[in-house]
């Protein structure tokens, strides 16, 4: 999808700190973007369902641009097929501000959002924890 399509859907944005870096240079790993996804997932979960459910597996992630502190993320996800527990899902992590190196203070706002990762998996909400008729 293209970063305008998931306009409205949920989501959430956060400024990659110092403290999630794992790599020298700056570099965060790929873990970071899935507890995003995470987030995420609960969200929809708790507006689909009334609950958080349980993130069973995912069944794609594919990280496509490093991550560095300081980088504003924006992560955006969806419910694509829903079964009587199962929560088919699709996520995508844009950056959509980063930091300018030679100051330590500046940032540029991207003209284009960077997709960083995107993925899809499968969360479970137990028919007794489902609060919301469908």
């Amino acid at each position: 999808m293209a970063y305008e399509d998931w306009n409205g859907l949920p989501s959430i944005r956060v400024r990659i700190s110092e403290s999630d870096v794992h790599y020298a240079g700056g570099l965060v790993d790929g873990a970071k973007t899935l507890q995003l996804f995470g987030d995420v997932a609960t969200e929809l979960l708790i507006r689909n369902d009334g609950d958080e459910g349980l993130f069973r597996a995912y069944d794609m992630v594919e990280f496509l641009f490093p991550v560095h502190a300081g980088d504003y993320i924006e992560v955006y996800g969806k419910i694509v097929e829903s079964g009587r527990t199962s929560r088919k899902m699709y996520f995508e992590a844009f950056k959509v501000i980063s930091p300018v190196e030679e100051n330590s203070s500046a940032c540029n706002v991207l003209k284009e959002p960077i997709l960083v990762a995107k993925a899809s998996g499968i969360c479970v909400v137990p028919i007794a924890n489902q609060r919301y008729s469908r």
